[in-house]
């Protein structure tokens, strides 16, 4: 009796989301330690004139990441658009499917640059491929919104806080492995290819699992006709929350530039780490750039914590300002890292480095009316897809040019566009009392 009810249960858990989650995270961190020393290798023999040989690969590895990942979120823009729109006309699966099969291309793709020995500027193919698949664009959107029919508004922050965390803690223990299968080889096979094959078959299974096993379930949330009735049944000691009548725009806007500040920061600073740690004095190894990304991967799992922790007695704005301090000094620190033990002391302060965007989304969703929750934070991602655009090449080059007298400048350089961040929010916070105090005028009003 208990084994058939165990095997009911596992069949359940296998028609869900969170399998797929589990598996593209562990076969994406294992491409992305992959391609990086894929990438490093190829660009041992670049020499320009004026430049030593470690900087010389160090601008050859840099030029070709800063035109991989603009391709990277290029090509998904209008593909990504397209699945949406097919997903909200029923065809749930559709976001999730078809860029997992992009995936699975792109990574076909490097494991033939490494068994054939091709430029690795075919990877550009890939990355295209990719975006035109819809890529992590499509994809995460595809994912979460799955999630958020399968559950209710009550569990549905929960739901979410369990996917992030599956995420993270998927991407730790695939980072942690990642550097030893990277090092393992035969005699037939070469350095890196178990690592490519593994990652692709995960990614294989995993869009195997989304066309067969993955189930589209809608939990119906509707209330009782009574319970629309707020105000008429609402007892007078009840604290009501109420949508706004309109767009609160200031507060809009200063979300807005806080968001798109910290993610330039954050986006600009984590695209140089992984170049970095390969330069003198540092020199990782495949093993060590593993543990480095885990290390990276963790802070999900520190941050939801910190999450839980502190939303108990502060505000929204208060832990926006935490997880940028933390990240701002964290940053910084790395600026001036010469040892591998300095990195993660760097790292350990970045702990809450993730509070941040969720709770500016969150702040942001109870700006406007509930009618253009969705339109704004389309547009919000959209603006941090174009800023992109932005600190991908300005990072870059600021990072080349600095490379001869202060490599880590880039990084002082995120800490003080998070400082900047910081305003904008705290301008927030100073209007808060002030809409709250409005709010419960009306609401007074009306009762």
């Amino acid at each position: 009796m208990v084994l058939p009810n165990l095997c009911q249960t596992a069949f359940t858990v296998l028609r869900q989301v969170e399998p797929i989650i589990v598996l593209e995270m562990l076969g994406s961190t294992l491409f992305d330690t992959a391609l990086a020393l894929v990438v490093k290798d190829r660009c041992a023999n670049a020499t320009y004139p004026d430049l030593s040989r470690e900087d010389s690969q160090q601008k050859a590895m840099t030029d070709f990441f800063m035109a991989y990942n603009l391709i990277i979120r290029l090509a998904p823009i209008i593909p990504a658009l397209l699945l949406a729109k097919l997903s909200d006309r029923g065809r749930r699966k559709a976001p999730i499917v078809v860029p997992l099969g992009g995936y699975v291309l792109s990574r076909l793709g490097l494991l033939l640059v490494v068994i054939f020995r091709l430029p690795v500027e075919v990877m550009f193919g890939a990355a295209v491929l990719f975006g035109l698949s819809g890529g992590f664009c499509a994809y995460w959107p595809g994912v979460m919104t799955l999630a958020s029919l399968g559950s209710t508004a009550t569990d549905r922050s929960k739901v979410m806080m369990r996917v992030e965390l599956l995420y993270g803690l998927a991407g730790l223990v695939g980072s942690l492995v990642s550097g030893h299968l990277f090092l393992l080889y035969t005699a037939s096979l070469g350095e890196g290819i178990i690592l490519l094959i593994v990652s692709l078959l995960l990614h294989l299974l995993c869009l195997l699992h989304s066309i067969f096993l993955l189930q589209v379930k809608h939990v119906s949330d509707r209330e009782p006709e009574e319970n629309c009735h707020l105000l008429s049944h609402t007892p007078d000691n009840t604290a009501v929350v109420e949508a706004p009548a309109g767009i609160n725009m200031v507060n809009v806007v200063m979300l807005f530039m806080a968001a798109i500040l910290y993610d330039f920061a954050v986006g600009g600073a984590i695209e140089i780490l992984g170049v970095f740690v390969m330069k003198e004095p540092l020199s990782w190894s495949a093993t060590q750039i593993g543990y480095g990304n885990a290390a990276g991967c963790t802070i999900f799992l520190t941050s939801f914590l910190g999450v839980i922790l502190f939303r108990r007695c502060i505000s929204d704005v208060m832990l926006i300002l935490i997880g940028m301090i933390s990240f701002a000094s964290g940053i910084y620190f790395m600026s001036f890292v010469t040892a591998t033990y300095m990195f993660y002391l760097a790292r350990s302060l970045t702990l809450f480095a993730l509070i941040p965007m969720p709770t500016i989304r969150s702040l942001l969703s109870q700006q406007v009316p509930a009618s253009s929750c969705g339109t704004t934070l389309t547009f919000l991602q959209l603006a941090l897809k174009f800023a992109g655009l932005a600190y991908i090449p300005a990072f870059t080059k600021i990072y080349q040019r600095t490379l001869d007298w202060f490599p880590g400048f880039v990084f002082t350089l995120a800490s003080i566009f998070t400082v900047l961040g910081m305003i904008p929010i705290s301008i927030v916070g100073c209007r808060s009392p002030q809409r709250r105090q409005k709010d419960s005028e009306r609401l007074t009003h009306q009762l």
